[in-house]
C-alpha cells in the first residue's frame, strides 16, 4: 500500500511539473523575440489595432524601401500597463483607426517574417502616441511615486 500510495504521489508532483511548467513557457518572453540591435523607423499607415491581451496588436503598412509591405507589430507594453498609463481601448480606437498614419519604431522578429515589436508610435503631428521603453505606455505616464495633480 505504502509503494502504491509513493507511486500516486509521484505521478501528481510530476503532472503538478509540467502544468507549472507550460504555464511558465505560455508567455514567450517578447524581448527574447525581437531584435533590438536592429530597430527601424518608416512612415505607415494603420490598417487595424486590436487592444487584445496579453499584447495589444498594431497592423500597418509602410510603403517605402527599404521596409515596405504589411506587419503585424506586437505592443511591448501589456492591456493592464497601457490603462496604467492612459492608453484606454477609447483612445486607441480614436487615433489609431484604420487610414491614419504614423510613424513607427520597431525591432524585427528573430525568426524573419512581417511580425515586429512596436517600440514607437508617433501621429502625423509629431505627438508621441505610444512609447515601448521602461514604463511603457502613453507619454502622460506619471512618474513612479508621483502624486497626482489636484
Amino acid at each position: 500500500m505504502l509503494n502504491r500510495n509513493l507511486s500516486l504521489a509521484g505521478i501528481v508532483a510530476l503532472l503538478s511539473l509540467v502544468g507549472t511548467s507550460a504555464a511558465v513557457v505560455a508567455h514567450h518572453g517578447t524581448n527574447i523575440s525581437y531584435d533590438r540591435s536592429k530597430m527601424w523607423t518608416a512612415n505607415a499607415v494603420v490598417t487595424e489595432f486590436k487592444y487584445v491581451n496579453p499584447h495589444a496588436q498594431l497592423y500597418f503598412e509602410v510603403t517605402d524601401p527599404p521596409h515596405k509591405g504589411m506587419y503585424s507589430g506586437e505592443l511591448l507594453p501589456n492591456p493592464a500597463q497601457l490603462v496604467r498609463n492612459g492608453w484606454t481601448r477609447k483612445r486607441s480606437s480614436e487615433v489609431l483607426f484604420g487610414g491614419s498614419k504614423v510613424t513607427v519604431t520597431v525591432a524585427p522578429s528573430r525568426a524573419g517574417g512581417m511580425g515586429v515589436l512596436v517600440i514607437k508610435i508617433v501621429d502625423e503631428k509629431g505627438e508621441e502616441l505610444l512609447n515601448g521603453g521602461p514604463d511603457a505606455g502613453g507619454p502622460e505616464a506619471p512618474a513612479r511615486g508621483a502624486t497626482p495633480a489636484p
